[in-house]
């Protein structure tokens, strides 16, 4: 899946603002974002916070065979995995340009300075050596994953402890946690990568830029320092022409700025370590009550709570006065009523019913005239029932021939109803 690109809008917005110094979270021009550091119930485990950026490294360990230019020598590999969870853009099994870079800068930044004693994991000359492989996940993409990545790579690295191991003639014996304590690794120096990028090819600078600014970037230099002043790589991309004063002035930034990481990462080194001393919380334990293990979290911001009746107050009063009164409702007909404008709505349904009435008393008049004009009084009552049923007509006294005409009469009767009643229900349905 690709990237969703900018607008235009956007885009020019994002100039524009860095022309006149200016960023979307607030930041000066070097400024960094808050960066957090914090380890897992286990070593080696280390998640960092870089802003809304979050990444975590593992580092784990095995007894292999050494090379054979290298006998006394250990190994140590890195591997980054980009995982849709951090973004939309990025694709399970499949390398992009992004995951190589971000490799092959981590293997020139940790490996090749030679941060690591590679001859202090030998256990056997020839035989046995440990391999240190350093797994780097990103949780939340969020800019400048470079630096990040650097600095859980280095801290977790920091925090790690290989089991110890003895050797008896030809046999090696690696022992757990519980045997004996484990020994962390031989770190020299901490390399660590600080990101600039440049817009309209050079003309201004921005430190650690975020996801948004990186689109709209037209270089990027990266540059890994430890906190003496030694350059471990160097690396720019984006094919601007920089000039050597650029160059200079990034490499100086530079080293306040990783000066600064290294001394939090000893600091955070320094806590943990008090804690698993003490017995403390730590790790996990430590994140789970105050629910600080998802990538996204919302800052306290403090609110300013010293004039707020005042401003109560001013709005009360401008306010207007409800009204004391409720209009009262409508009442169409006993026992129900209706609120607002308008008058009942029956849906056509009443009228027809009424229609219907007027029709079956317009054939009962029909019915009572006919029998007035033979002259015979013998018609006593004709009574509604209260089914659905036809019409009961009781008569008294009456002949054959009268009753078989009444009788054609009422089948009348009691066909045009039936018709009706098809035709209301017909109605009902529809």
């Amino acid at each position: 899946m690709r990237d969703t690109p900018l607008s235009n809008c956007e885009r020019d917005f994002l100039l524009k603002a860095i022309q006149e110094k200016k960023r979307l979270d607030g930041r000066q021009t070097y400024d960094y974002r808050s960066i957090k550091i914090s380890f897992g119930t286990d070593y080696g485990c280390c998640f960092v916070d870089l802003g809304k950026t979050r990444i975590m490294a593992q580092v784990s360990c095995e007894l292999i065979t050494p090379k054979e230019n290298r006998p006394n020598e250990g190994l140590i590999f890195f591997n980054i995995e980009l995982s849709p969870m951090a973004s939309p853009a990025f694709e399970m099994g499949r390398q992009s340009e992004l995951l190589v870079k971000l490799n092959r800068q981590l293997e020139r930044c940790l490996r090749n300075s030679k941060c690591i004693d590679t001859e202090s994991l030998c256990v056997v000359s020839g035989e046995k050596v440990w391999q240190i492989r350093v797994d780097v996940h990103l949780l939340n993409h969020d800019g400048n994953l470079m630096d990040a990545a650097s600095i859980a790579a280095i801290a977790a690295l920091c925090h790690f402890r290989r089991p110890d191991v003895g050797i008896q003639g030809e046999e090696v014996t690696v022992y757990s946690t519980e045997e004996r304590d484990p020994i962390p690794l031989s770190i020299y120096h901490m390399p660590i990568c600080v990101s600039f990028s440049f817009f309209q090819q050079g003309t201004y600078l921005l430190v650690d830029p975020c996801e948004r600014e990186e689109r709209v970037m037209d270089g990027l230099l990266m540059i890994a320092m430890n906190k003496h002043r030694e350059i471990c790589s160097i690396q720019s991309s984006g094919g601007i022409m920089l000039l050597k004063d650029q160059v200079l002035r990034c490499s100086k930034i530079a080293s306040v700025k990783v000066s600064e990481i290294t001394e939090l990462i000893n600091k955070a080194l320094e806590n943990d370590k008090k804690a698993r001393k003490t017995g403390g919380k730590f790790g996990f334990a430590e994140s789970l009550p105050q629910e600080r293990i998802t990538a996204l979290k919302t800052d306290v911001s403090p609110v300013e709570m010293s004039d707020v009746k005042e401003r109560a107050n001013e709005i009360v009063q401008r306010a207007e006065v409800p009204p004391q009164t409720v209009p009262s409702p409508v009442l169409t007909a006993p026992g129900t009523g209706q609120v607002g404008e308008g008058l009942e709505n029956s849906w056509g349904l009443k009228e027809e019913e009424e229609e219907e009435e007027d029709e079956t008393v317009e054939l009962k008049m029909e019915l009572e005239e006919g029998h007035e004009e033979k002259g015979r009084g013998d018609v006593v009552v004709i009574s509604d029932s209260d089914s659905e049923e036809e019409d009961v007509v009781i008569l008294n006294q009456v002949t054959t021939k009268e009753k078989a005409s009444i009788s054609n009469q009422q089948g009348a009767v009691a066909s045009k109803q039936q018709q009706q009643q098809k035709k209301k229900k017909k109605k009902r349905g529809q």
